[in-house]
């Protein structure tokens, strides 16, 4: 298969040379699996494999760009793309500033995230997953819905300046499961991410839906009064927060478009708690990373906040060129964040809620249509959902009603901060939107922060 994918794009390398081409030719395919259950039944079970071409060429200042789904056994065909580029290029507005033409200095084959046992996975195994974790728990009102995505992606890129490839191929899955009371309308989920078949944990899932189903179903229901709390964050919460300050507030595209709540000046300076470190490592496996980004640029862990100090901006090389920066290696797919773990020795949801509090404690799994209300301020906005629970200092449970929390991301991960699990999980963050694109954090298993506003608090489920 790698030959054959590096076979297929040095012929078109050649075939845009023939037509005069200083062009790029980017491949990406997937071989997806979608197992999706509904009212304790399986819904929907389907897989596809699709292959995309990208083509850019470059002439000076001016680029086009063709993208296509095809049939790579169909050369005649694919090749027409080449010929609508030429025929674009020549339109084009030529852009500002000089684009940067990726040349590769190496051949590149990483498949350090591609396990052969979780590509092979079958419908059977996928369908004894969702009934490990969902044995004994479904009943007349409680019912499970959820996914088992899964699948494979291969990623290869040439340009016209030499025959080296870069090759990536990386194997992912991302397992969703909900259940839901049909009279009271509240949810619990479990999650997990896996990027080997030794991955995958069915058991753990059902231990965690286990205890919040009882939760659910024991303990009372409460309306919160607004006002602060001690929020611990699960590793959804956390995961979600981090990936959109990243991206928010942590590109050169961010600072230059004025929307990052970071200033230049910010640069090393202590801007979150000394607890709090995230850093961007091409090391990091199990977030699928990889080891050079789409201009051949070798990839180097970098730390965006380091002991609390914001370390500095990313720059893809398109960003990069147009404002006269150094680029870092940024032209990906996706970034492999990690999250430093901590002191805490709180491994579970039934060590949280046992454990010793001197305070009440509100626990927020997950953050539902979490949105941006001030990017320059670094404010988001988003609701409880899917398990929290309100863990009482006497050792009581109640089961609070969804609450919106509207805050900054200084005030998640700066002096409110109290304490991170020393274990870490990995949380997937995939979108099955658009083109497979595995993506994952990796974060302490609970965050514990102060002074978190609830601003609403639902009446009901």
């Amino acid at each position: 298969m790698t030959n054959e994918i590096i076979s297929l794009l040095r012929t078109l390398r050649q075939a845009a040379l023939d037509r005069g081409l200083k062009a790029t030719i980017h491949y990406h395919e997937e071989d997806s699996f979608l197992m999706r259950f509904a009212n304790s039944a399986i819904s929907l079970n389907t897989n596809e494999r699709l292959v995309r071409l990208d083509f850019k060429a470059f002439d000076g200042r001016k680029t086009a760009q063709v993208a296509s789904i095809v049939d790579p056994t169909d050369l005649d065909g694919v090749k027409q793309s080449l010929d609508r580029l030429a025929e674009m290029l020549p339109h084009a507005q030529p852009l500002t500033y000089d684009p940067t033409f990726p040349v590769y200095q190496k051949d590149i084959v990483d498949e350090r995230s591609y396990d052969p046992a979780l590509a092979a996975l079958t419908n059977q195994e996928r369908l004894e997953y969702f009934n490990t974790l969902a044995k004994g728990l479904e009943s007349e009102d409680v019912k499970l819905s959820g996914i088992f995505s899964n699948g494979v992606t291969t990623v290869a890129q040439i340009s016209t300046a030499s025959e080296h490839t870069q090759f990536f191929r990386s194997s992912d899955a991302q397992i969703t499961a909900v259940l839901s009371s049909e009279s009271l309308k509240w949810e619990i989920n479990a999650e997990q991410s896996a990027q080997k078949k030794s991955d995958l944990d069915a058991v753990s899932l059902h231990e965690d839906l286990t205890l919040l189903l009882q939760n659910y179903q024991q303990d009372a229901a409460v309306k919160l009064p607004v006002g602060k709390y001690t929020v611990v964050l699960g590793p959804a919460a956390t995961a979600e927060l981090v990936g959109m300050m990243a991206m928010y507030g942590m590109t050169g595209a961010a600072l230059k478009q004025g929307y990052s709540f970071l200033t230049e000046a910010d640069q090393g300076r202590r801007i979150f708690s000394e607890k709090f470190s995230v850093t961007d490592d091409p090391e990091a496996v199990e977030l699928y990373a990889e080891k050079a980004d789409q201009y051949g640029l070798e990839r180097k862990p970098f730390a965006l906040v380091s002991n609390g100090k914001f370390g500095g901006f990313v720059w893809d090389q398109d960003t990069a060129d147009e404002f006269g920066q150094k680029p870092t290696g940024h032209s990906i797919n996706h970034p492999s964040l990690v999250v430093n773990g901590g002191t805490g020795e709180v491994a579970s949801l039934a060590e949280l809620i046992a454990m010793e509090k001197d305070e009440d404690l509100l626990y927020i799994p997950y953050i539902h249509y979490m949105n941006m209300v001030n990017p320059s301020e670094g404010t988001i906005t988003g609701s409880s959902r899917f398990g929290a629970l309100y863990l009482k200092k006497d050792g009581s449970v109640e089961v609070p009603f969804n609450v919106r929390l509207t805050q900054r991301f200084v005030d998640f991960f700066g002096d409110n901060l109290c304490w991170l699990s020393r274990e870490q999980v990995v949380y997937n963050v995939s979108s099955s939107y658009d083109r497979r694109n595995p993506t994952a954090l990796k974060v302490p298993r609970f965050v514990c922060v102060k002074g978190i506003e609830i601003s609403h608090s639902n009446p009901s489920y």
